[in-house]
């Protein structure tokens, strides 16, 4: 380790150097505008109208984890799958909590209404049986 230190304390000198250097050019060779368009934000050549902070219908949320239960939680399966005979015991269990984790996550959703993507189909035969009568 004591070898690697010379090296680190070179590399941030650099580093720092280089970033000093690269800020000091930009200050100095870039241009300064005092136009009154300058400090407007520009969006494609559209001028911007209002506020970017918009509200978000909860759906959007429940849909981000949604794909978390049902997309990442994959990949950390699979992993634990191919290092299955390395972990042992204190893996199975560890995936065990994960999983309990997203099933919980799951019946939250459900209970939320996440998986209601559509009219709701009682409700459409409710309605043709008045309609019938």
């Amino acid at each position: 380790m004591q070898s690697y230190i010379g090296i680190l304390v070179f590399y941030t000198i650099v580093v720092v150097a280089l970033l000093a250097i690269i800020l000091a050019l930009s200050y100095v060779l870039g241009q300064r505008h005092q136009d009154r368009a300058t400090d407007q934000p520009f969006e494609s050549g559209i001028l911007h109208t209002g506020t970017a902070r918009l509200r978000f219908a909860p759906q959007f949320y429940l849909v981000a984890m949604l794909f978390v239960i049902f997309d990442v939680e994959a990949v950390f399966i699979m992993l634990w799958a191919v290092a299955f005979y390395e972990l042992g015991w204190a893996g199975y269990i560890g995936i065990s909590v994960f999983i309990i984790l997203l099933l919980v996550v799951l019946i939250y959703e459900w209970s939320k209404g996440a998986f209601d993507f559509g009219p709701d189909g009682m409700k459409i035969l409710k309605a043709f049986k008045k309609i019938r009568k």
